[in-house]
């Protein structure tokens, strides 16, 4: 008498080893998401699963108000940031830490733009989805998209390396 085969995963169980990069790597950290946002720089190919893109979202918003916390308290504290009379004040010190921020934005442009795109490939849409966002209230349409559960479908859009 033989033994049944054992049953199969299920459909987005994480890998026994390391997901490969062109992989969606479920269940991913906010290091993973991180490193991953960095290496696949400019990859719109493949997907990437909700915790990647949420996680790295959820980074790159606590970065953004801690950076501009920070901006505001330095700012205040050097006098390069203020208030004489009804005039606003802003010294040299605020359009450095302003044009810093401006590099990062540029420097994140396009592997934001990826990791979106691969988003919506797990959720089995096409990423050119992504400029609904440029539409009256299209943010609200992405951040639905990009919230939808995986579809096993969507693995048409994986090109194994």
């Amino acid at each position: 008498m033989s033994t049944p085969p054992p049953p199969a995963p299920p459909p987005h169980s994480p890998p026994s080893g390391p997901a490969p990069l062109w992989a969606p790597l479920y269940g991913a950290n906010m290091g993973d998401a991180i490193r991953r946002f960095f290496t696949k720089y400019a990859d719109f190919t493949g997907r990437a699963s909700r915790s990647e893109y949420w996680w790295f979202f959820l980074f790159d918003v606590l970065l953004a108000i801690v950076y501009w916390t920070f901006v505001v308290v330095i700012g205040r504290l050097s006098g390069s940031l203020g208030m004489t009379g009804s005039t606003r004040v802003v010294g040299p010190l605020f359009w450095v830490l302003l044009a810093v921020w401006i590099v990062w934005v540029f420097a994140t442009l396009v592997p934001h733009l990826a990791l979106i795109w691969r988003r919506l490939h797990d959720a089995n849409l096409a990423g050119p989805l992504y400029f609904i966002s440029f539409a009256p209230f299209g943010w609200v349409v992405q951040l639905v998209l990009t919230a939808l559960p995986s579809n096993p479908v969507g693995a048409r859009f994986d090109r194994p390396r």
